[in-house]
């Protein structure tokens, strides 16, 4: 069913950012942790060679004396501050694979930030994960290495939005992608993320929803629902440079090859694919069927994850990089835990009215 109504500003505006913490709040409670000696021994070689057999086919033998003094001294940190460190999938193969507690796409990571017994959470991702994750821990210490790593999706709505859009629509009830702000997600009636986009939007019952703020993953909802959808003109600024000319011609070079995409992705790339889905179907795709050569539309850092784990499959990179997830570093995941930076809080109103949409979804029965 094709989407109703698509509505939206012409040009995407920056959404409300969550409330600042009193500054060095959470530095006053844990205190600063002297920085340690960054440096290549033979003992941080031994106590870290296990971890680099993990990335050994995708990071060089000659970046790894870089990468593994942090990986030792965040590892350390981690058991000394009892803290945990949340990794999306698009992080690079140096912290997914070998700093990261818990690692998955925002379902994912949604539902381990629930399960959490540390006393701090460190999320490797983007900005409107730390604000999920401290919604859903409003008594835990969340941290997020550069409080720049946004996301144009949840800069493409606020809350005055959402509200307005019930206005319009009276009695419609408001599914939002997780992509968003805090404050967005708190005036929803569900959230959701494009691994069970369909099912919370038949979840509700309804006939028409309201589906913000992704226009893309909205159309493919509606081809795989007979919910009418009206929905919001945001897009990811990674995926929607994806094209299905660029697809077509891959597959014209390269006619064995299998095309796996990311649904908000724009229509013609999914049309192009043989598997559509969120980041976590499309790595259960490729463990299952292990194509020889592969495609991930999506987000260049998530292929060299899955190609870590499986070195059998060959990867062709349409590379689009995210230069928000790219914000995170090992270097900043150090100063995050060494100097308690930058704590990510949440306006407890507006906590308590997103969590109860949050858990809507993380607790609903399949």
């Amino acid at each position: 069913m094709p989407v109703l109504e698509i509505v939206g500003p012409q040009h995407p505006r920056r959404a409300a950012s969550a409330a600042a913490p009193a500054e060095g709040s959470a530095l006053r409670r844990f205190g600063a942790l002297p920085a340690p000696k960054l440096e290549w021994t033979a003992e941080v070689e031994r106590e870290t060679a296990h971890l680099y057999a993990r990335i050994r086919n995708v990071v060089p033998p000659a970046e790894w004396p870089f990468f593994a003094p942090y990986v030792h001294a965040i590892n350390r940190l981690k058991r000394e501050r009892n803290a945990v460190i949340l990794a999306h999938n698009y992080q690079t193969p140096e912290i997914y694979n070998c700093v990261a507690d818990f690692t998955g796409d925002s379902l994912q990571l949604a539902r381990e930030a629930t399960k959490v017994k540390a006393d701090i959470i460190v999320q490797c991702g983007v900005h409107f994960m730390a604000e999920t994750a401290k919604v859903l821990n409003p008594d835990k210490t969340v941290l997020i290495p550069d409080l720049k790593a946004g996301c144009s999706l949840a800069e493409a709505i606020t809350g005055e939005d959402v509200r307005l859009l019930r206005e319009r629509f009276p009695g419609v009830p408001v599914v939002t992608y997780v992509n968003t702000s805090a404050e967005v997600k708190a005036e929803s009636d569900i959230t959701c993320t494009s691994s069970n986009a369909v099912q919370m939007v038949e979840s509700l019952g309804a006939d028409k929803v309201i589906f913000v703020p992704d226009q893309y993953l909205a159309k493919y909802v509606a081809s795989q629902s007979r919910v009418k959808i009206i929905a919001w003109k945001g897009s990811c600024e990674v995926h929607e440079r994806f094209t299905g000319d660029e697809l077509a011609l891959i597959r014209e070079n390269d006619p064995e090859v299998q095309i796996v995409a990311h649904p908000e992705c724009p229509p013609d790339v999914i049309a192009a694919a043989d598997f559509t889905g969120s980041t976590a179907h499309m790595i259960d795709y490729v463990r299952r069927n292990r194509p020889k050569r592969v495609v991930l539309v999506t987000e260049c850092s998530m292929a060299d994850n899955v190609q870590a784990e499986l070195p059998d499959v060959e990867f062709t990179r349409p590379c689009n990089l995210c230069p928000h997830m790219k914000r995170i570093t090992l270097p900043k995941i150090l100063d995050s835990l060494l100097n308690m930076r930058e704590e990510v809080t949440v306006e407890p109103a507006i906590a308590e009215r997103a969590r109860r949409a949050v858990e809507r979804m993380i607790y609903l029965k399949s």
